[in-house]
């Protein structure tokens, strides 16, 4: 009888241990979000990098202890939440997602964790305008993030709005004038603009949607869990103090309790076809066609004089075109356009020079592709006139031929036979590397492609297109080398 005894005391002892631990034991569940978009949603901590912190990183944690289970945060691109989902590289994502019937047909939401509103953000010196409607009379430009709610409301008022892919530049652009207005979720405005002195609230928030959690439609175990979670949260009052410590609650989220995503999802959009999405297919290749053509002329033009100070010039005038070329192509084009685009404005302001420094998003790209460009062009053009043998410039000046016109007439004619080959092949590159503008907001081919790709989740079909445009752009310049190399050969 003791021994029965001792057996059930020692399992009721270590039962509650057992229990204790089982959270632990439990595989955890993988959230995704972008850290990289920043504040107040996910961001890095400013006294730890090595930790992030943010609202929804609050969130989480109150959902496993509801879930009495870990959750993991997974770093994924923000415009990629929905299709690494699919792909089941994480459990959820969680990241200020906006419920949308598109978005809808492919994942399932969960209930609503966040009542969001949009809030028009001007400078501070702002008198022209009192609220969207006026602004639209006066033909400004408003700045809003891609594939949002606030992106919708403004194209559907008649706006074209000016995209962008993170939080911090819209408001940057606004300070630097380059735009009137930016109109992005409270949340955001928040955060990077209320304490900013030289922006300011314009009018009431405007607009309403919902946040939510996105699992896979098979999941729905999962969710309906998350759901349960969700509601406790919101009885008990733990979301409530989470968005005060963040300064996001407001009376809209009063309305979390009875807040339901059917309504949104139930709303009437148009079925994707190709035919509504090609025309901006063929504007974003047309701003890639622009951007190339001239950013390869600028580079052709630099390029020459380059080459040509570098083996002909003075000393110092050589150790100038080299430092050229090896400066432009050793730093990344991406870092250049930053600079361009971001970080010249700011040297103008602190310097007080002309405001002509403030570079459009299109003159940036052109300027730094040119420059960049430009160095590779100079190293071709060097390596074509050095082809050409020694005794060309003995046979002109035997001629009586002065070094430039033997230059002009004999060498360049014979050295371009050398030179077109690799500089078609820069052409068709730079082609494909017009791409990266999209970080100072130029929306070219690759970038349409991204936006309507993600807004439709045709990844395939828009994708197929897009391809079959950019061949239709860089094929027939293969074939126009290949003509011009026979036609210009040797021996032709």
């Amino acid at each position: 009888m003791t021994t029965v005894t001792m057996i059930v005391a020692g399992l009721l002892f270590w039962a509650p241990m057992v229990c204790a631990e089982e959270p632990s034991t439990r595989s955890p569940l993988r959230w995704a979000a972008d850290a990289e978009g920043g504040a107040p949603y996910i961001f890095q901590d400013p006294n730890d990098p090595e930790r992030v912190i943010g609202f929804e990183v609050d969130l989480a944690e109150a959902l496993s202890h509801k879930l009495n289970r870990p959750i993991e945060w997974v770093q994924y691109d923000y415009m990629s939440l929905l299709a690494g989902l699919q792909r089941g590289d994480f459990d959820f994502a969680m990241n200020g997602l906006e419920v949308t019937p598109d978005r809808a047909r492919s994942v399932r939401f969960s209930r609503p964790y966040y009542v969001y509103t949009l809030q028009l953000v001007v400078r501070a010196e702002e008198s022209r305008f009192q609220n969207l409607d006026e602004l639209l009379a006066l033909g400004g430009l408003v700045g809003t993030l891609e594939e949002t709610a606030a992106q919708r409301l403004l194209e559907d008022m008649g706006f074209q709005p000016k995209l962008y892919g993170n939080q911090t530049e819209p408001y940057l652009d606004l300070e630097l004038g380059r735009i009137d207005a930016v109109l992005m979720d409270l949340p955001i405005a928040v955060y990077f603009a209320r304490p900013n002195p030289k922006l300011k609230f314009l009018g009431e928030p405007i607009g309403e949607g919902y946040y939510a959690i996105a699992f896979r439609k098979e999941d729905e175990e999962l969710a309906a869990t998350v759901d349960h979670a969700l509601a406790e949260l919101i009885a008990e009052g733990q979301l409530q103090a989470i968005y005060e410590k963040w300064g996001l609650w407001n009376t809209a989220q009063e309305r979390l309790a009875q807040a339901d995503v059917t309504d949104v999802i139930a709303e009437s959009r148009q079925k994707w076809t190709l035919g509504r999405y090609l025309p901006l297919l063929l504007r974003g290749a047309w701003v890639t066609t622009y951007l190339s053509v001239l950013s390869m002329l600028l580079a052709i033009i630099l390029g020459l004089p380059i080459a040509i100070a570098r083996l002909f010039g003075s000393l110092p005038v050589r150790w100038a075109a080299v430092a050229y070329i090896e400066f432009f192509r050793g730093i990344p084009i991406l870092l250049l356009l930053f600079f361009l685009y971001y970080g010249l404005p700011t040297i103008a302001d602190a310097y007080g020079l002309p405001v002509s420094f403030r570079l459009s998003p299109i003159a940036v790209a052109i300027l730094g592709f040119g420059l960049n460009y430009a160095a590779y062009e100079a190293e071709i053009y060097r390596a074509g006139i050095r082809s050409i043998p020694p005794g060309q410039w003995e046979a002109a000046a035997s001629l009586g031929m002065g070094r430039l016109l033997t230059f002009r007439r004999i060498i360049l004619p014979q050295a371009i036979r050398v030179i077109l080959p690799p500089m078609t092949n820069d052409f068709i590159a730079l082609f494909k590397d017009t791409s990266i503008v999209s970080i100072v907001a130029v929306v070219e081919l690759t970038k349409q492609y991204q936006i309507l790709a993600k807004s439709s989740l045709k990844y395939l079909e828009i994708g197929l297109v897009t391809a079959l445009l950019y061949l239709i752009l860089s094929v027939p310049l293969g074939a126009l080398s290949r003509h011009l190399e026979h036609r210009w050969g040797k021996g032709q």
